[in-house]
């Protein structure tokens, strides 16, 4: 409808061609229909551009764009140049929306006052097939909502990229994804952001997140660089935030980490991500899993040359629910003392650091 304020969604595509068309019809199922989808095709070497030409020519509403392989910062923000709404919703080019995502995030920004900048929502794991893995855990922490910059700096509960929608005025006050990060440059821009506005919830889970052993999530170094680079800038403009804040954040970060690399089977990795976790704070010792992973791993280290390579398994891994829509209200998994700290810790952050 007229009246609808238009949003512009936008995704960055590389290589893309395997997921690019559920994504897609995930934005054409949405409930809100004035939206329009800059797609950028950052230098794909398959049918990625191919694909999306052919929902193109029947629904006008999807815009193509290319140029040569730049990096997801770079092909976000040229989708964002290109494009006229006044919400930006990104979402990454093999990851899904369902339906009312889209109707419920401008509902909460129509009905927000102007000093809120951004919403959020829940996310649900998908893997390569679609079906539903697990559940973020922050749906189970609980909203976070206003002044969120010391909770953003513990932990990035908005999950992922593609979780978000927020005004473009954000943009223009707060600048782009700084293109000088390979990864973590959708936390930065939303640490830039809680800097000036306040952030709402829609408490629903609305986004299927995609993992897999070729995404950009198992890229561990690269995402340490820039991490500790993001989080150095934030202590710099903001001195007040308490350091076990920062002590806390290091734990929480270098644990999930330390899970992507034992998943990938690279050991040496996972013990640097532990030595990083236990620097500050030994909160790691009280996770069960971490004493099974590492007897595993120092087996495994000793014995390579007699083993046929396997794939690891999953650290306390969840079954894959096989269902097209999230459950709504997924069980509680907070009984293990390392959840237990988390959830204290959360919540004391919440608690002292919220204005």
């Amino acid at each position: 409808m007229a009246s609808e304020p238009l949003v512009s969604v936008v995704i960055a595509a590389y290589n893309a061609e395997a997921f690019i068309s559920d994504t897609i019809k995930s934005l054409q199922a949405q409930t809100y229909r004035n939206f329009e989808a800059i797609i950028v095709d950052d230098g794909s070497q398959d049918r990625t551009a191919e694909i999306v030409r052919s929902f193109a020519r029947n629904d006008d509403r999807i815009k193509l764009i290319q140029q040569p392989n730049a990096g997801v910062p770079t092909a976000r923000n040229l989708a964002i140049q290109h494009s006229s709404g006044e919400y930006i919703a990104p979402i990454d080019a093999d990851d899904i929306w369902y339906p009312e995502r889209l109707a419920k995030h401008v509902h909460c920004l129509e009905t927000a006052d102007a000093n809120v900048g951004l919403v959020y929502s829940w996310s649900v794991y998908l893997n390569e097939k679609g079906e539903i893995k697990g559940y973020s855990p922050f749906g189970q922490l609980g909203a976070v909502e206003g002044n969120v910059l010391p909770m953003l700096v513990f932990y990035n509960f908005l999950d992922n990229a593609c979780s978000t929608t927020f005004r473009r005025e954000c943009l223009d006050r707060v600048g782009y994804y700084n293109c000088e990060f390979e990864t973590c440059e959708d936390w930065d821009l939303y640490l830039r952001i809680a800097e000036s506005y306040q952030f709402r919830i829609v408490p629903e889970y609305l986004i299927g997140y995609r993992q897999y052993s070729g995404s950009m999530s198992t890229k561990c170094v690269t995402m340490s660089k820039f991490y500790e680079l993001i989080m150095s800038r934030v202590y710099q403009r903001h001195p007040e935030l308490p350091q076990y804040v920062r002590h806390w954040a290091n734990t929480a970060f270098y644990n999930n980490l330390l899970s992507k690399s034992y998943l990938a089977g690279d050991y040496r990795l996972m013990f640097r991500w532990m030595f990083c976790s236990l620097r500050n704070d030994y909160a790691l010792l009280l996770r069960p899993g971490i004493y099974k992973v590492t007897l595993i791993a120092i087996v495994k280290t000793l014995l390579k040359p007699f083993l046929i390579p396997s794939k690891p398994t999953e650290i306390e891994s969840r079954s894959v629910i096989d269902q097209n829509q999230p459950d709504s209200s997924p069980e509680p998994n907070f009984w293990k003392p390392y959840d237990l700290v988390i959830q204290r810790r959360w919540q004391h952050v919440l608690k002292t650091t919220q204005i």
